[in-house]
């Protein structure tokens, strides 16, 4: 049984290759749902009533909830930030659960490192970003943090800061790698150890739990963990 991410082509654009593969493919159709319900909710915005109901009530819910969830992981001075992860938390949700409709048979983008990593090293960007923004010179600082008789830099201390920054972005996509992948891993070997005729009724329950529960799970605690990471790196001692 092979587990391997698959590729189903390349481009060339001069002397660079890119190579077509499953995460691509399954990458594409996300985006592609996403779009097409950000379009219908473009059009439906022209009608909408100060009465919601239907689309209007679904959408007003799921930007107040996201609201509301931002505000208590981060605080209400991020809400810029609130498009970005909403986006983040639509993508990467949809990822995690997209092997729950078998008549697809994607392999879940999240299953690929190089994806989560990705995510992951965007928030790595925004950690130093929004640290330096609220705290200036003093968030360089921390990285020699504590200081020696209250005023000297330890030069000592700073490498062990500095891994502890990187582990960050690692730990980050790991977690929610590994916890796709073996998902994966376990339905494929469900489905290749089962006879035929059972295929039709247990894995239901499974992909309830590899697929939906741990999905959304992941999403949340990939969510709330950048959130932290951000709000913590803004922070200042009062």
């Amino acid at each position: 049984m092979n587990f391997d991410i698959q590729n189903f082509g390349s481009i060339k654009i001069g002397s660079l290759e890119l190579w077509i593969t499953q995460t691509h493919i399954a990458t594409w159709f996300v985006m592609g749902i996403l779009i097409c319900f950000a379009v219908v909710v473009r059009i439906k915005m022209n009608k909408f009533k100060d009465v919601p109901k239907g689309l209007q009530n679904v959408v007003e819910l799921m930007v107040e909830t996201f609201n509301n969830f931002l505000k208590d992981s981060a605080g209400e001075k991020f809400f810029f930030l609130g498009s970005w992860f909403f986006t983040v938390f639509a993508v990467v949700l949809l990822s995690n659960i997209i092997g729950i409709v078998p008549i697809i048979a994607l392999r879940a983008p999240t299953a690929d490192w190089s994806f989560t990593v990705t995510l992951a090293m965007v928030t790595f960007l925004l950690i130093h970003i929004i640290g330096v923004r609220y705290r200036g010179f003093g968030y360089v600082k921390s990285m020699f943090e504590p200081f020696l008789f209250g005023k000297i830099p330890n030069l000592i201390l700073f490498p062990l800061n500095l891994v502890g920054e990187l582990a960050r972005p690692i730990s980050l996509s790991f977690r929610m790698f590994g916890n796709v992948l073996s998902g994966t891993i376990l339905m494929g070997l469900f489905y290749g150890m089962v006879p035929v005729f059972l295929r039709f009724f247990i894995p239901s329950f499974l992909h309830a739990y590899f697929d939906l529960f741990s999905g959304v799970l992941q999403t949340y605690v990939f969510t709330v963990l950048s959130l932290s990471f951000i709000s913590a790196a803004a922070a200042t001692e009062e």
